[in-house]
């Protein structure tokens, strides 16, 4: 009897112990779904589509994107952290997850630990643009004029907590002005409303703006990156046109959430990996100006140590402009 319990014992321990390998083998073994924080058709949308597609392609098994909309991005961020850590609920955000714990003081996860992070996408950059008609024919003009007018001006952005909000905010610290501020659910609404000339100007990413800059649809006046986009050579730096040091850009990543298993953390890592190098993945990202980051940095590490750095960047330049979500 003491035998067969030691035989028994010994055999639990073992499949105990190959679980997790097994489990690596087999999955995915149903379809695993991508929540999106923001509308479909969006930058971020975007971004998750194309690479779900390849990553779809890799692992034999369908990738669905749903989009949990609400509350900058905290409501699909939220549900995620809670979803069960097996693999088939997965998230893509932006910037915006980094900037979460400081403008959403009462989170009911920890970013910092909340999730295990398989790597990052792509890094978008940013444009500032104005409606067609809007007077200023330069990004110099454009600060001057502000300083005059800036009280009389509106801003749109997507949302609290979203890449042009982000951006809208450190252009106005970097021009020492204000610009009223207004809210929309979602870039497509913003872009639309720039292009009818509701709005005078926003600051988005180049996969929402490209289209309307080459279309004359809009004014732009600066890229946010430290290089030229090849797309579009006559568009300057914001560093060279009058804003020295002005950076930013939407940088996008991929997480599950906490106590999945390192195996199946590793296998998606090396699969955003091979999706990242897939031909058809690089050219639509090339379409939207926008390029997928270096294997190194599709990692988990690379991705934490990012997301670390970022909320201790984000944190204090909110606080210094006290917008916080009610």
């Amino acid at each position: 009897m003491r035998l067969k319990f030691a035989i028994s014992a010994a055999l639990l321990c073992a499949a105990a112990a190959f679980a997790p390998a097994f489990a690596a083998d087999s999955y995915p073994s149903r379809p695993i779904t991508i929540l999106v924080p923001y509308a479909a058709g969006g930058p971020t949308d975007t971004v998750a589509r194309v690479t779900a597609q390849s990553m779809s392609k890799i692992l034999g098994q369908t990738v669905i994107i749903e989009n949990a909309l609400g509350a900058g991005g905290t409501i699909a961020t939220a549900r995620a952290a809670r979803a069960e850590p097996d693999g088939y609920t997965l998230l893509v955000h932006h910037i915006g997850i980094s900037t979460a714990p400081t403008l959403y003081r009462h989170l009911s996860f920890d970013t910092k630990t909340a999730f295990a992070p398989i790597g990052l996408i792509t890094n978008a950059p940013m444009t500032i643009i104005a409606r067609a008609d809007f007077p200023p024919n330069n990004l110099k003009e454009l600060i001057a004029y502000i300083q005059t007018n800036g009280d009389k001006m509106t801003f749109g952005n997507a949302g609290l907590g979203a890449a042009s909000q982000l951006c809208g905010m450190l252009f106005m610290i970097a021009v020492n002005k204000q610009i009223q501020t207004i809210p929309y659910k979602g870039n497509a609404p913003v872009m639309n409303d720039l292009m009818a000339k509701q709005i005078d100007m926003t600051c988005d990413q180049t996969t929402n703006t490209t289209g309307p800059i080459g279309s004359k649809l809009v004014k732009g006046y600066a890229i946010t990156t430290k290089k030229r986009l090849a797309s579009m050579p006559d568009l300057p730096t914001a560093d060279e046109a009058g804003l020295p040091g002005f950076e930013v850009g939407a940088w996008h990543g991929l997480y599950a959430p906490k106590g999945m298993p390192d195996e199946i953390v590793q296998k998606l890592a090396k699969t955003l990996q091979e999706a990242l190098r897939d031909p058809d993945l690089v050219k639509r990202f090339n379409d939207i100006n926008t390029d997928p980051v270096s294997q190194e940095e599709a990692t988990p590490q690379a991705l934490q140590a990012k997301l670390i750095s970022e909320i201790d960047h984000w944190a204090p330049i909110i606080n210094a402009q006290g917008q916080y979500a009610d």
